[in-house]
């Protein structure tokens, strides 16, 4: 089971990566785009995907782990449930996100250390 706390550890730990928030609740951003955030209503973490069609299909295996609502139909954002994810795919999830997100040569970089 994962925590708002594990998803601070790890977004911090990406290159550039900083908290900021959004609607008076944690969100993280490398260099002014938004990666993930905390929300309410229901208590969820939005994390971006590549595409809506890669997002649905989280949807469809795993509906326990990920979920969208109204607001998110139509936008490569899937939302979820901490409690139902590890720290493991947790790192993974915010991870892909961040490489969606990070500019060309700090990605480049990043996954020059990575191997």
């Amino acid at each position: 089971m994962a925590s708002e706390e594990d998803v601070r550890r790890i977004c911090l730990s990406l290159p550039e990566t900083i908290e900021k928030p959004y609607a008076g609740l944690p969100g993280f951003r490398v260099r002014g785009k938004l990666i993930a955030r905390i929300r309410e209503k229901p208590d969820a973490l939005v994390v971006l995907r590549p595409d809506i069609q890669e997002k649905e299909a989280l949807i469809a295996a795993e509906p326990d782990k990920f979920f969208q609502t109204p607001h998110y139909e139509g936008h490569p954002a899937v939302l979820v449930h901490l409690e139902a994810v590890d720290f493991d795919e947790l790192t993974e999830l915010l991870t892909e996100s961040w490489l969606l997100n990070a500019p060309a040569k700090l990605v480049a970089a990043f996954e020059s250390r990575r191997q």
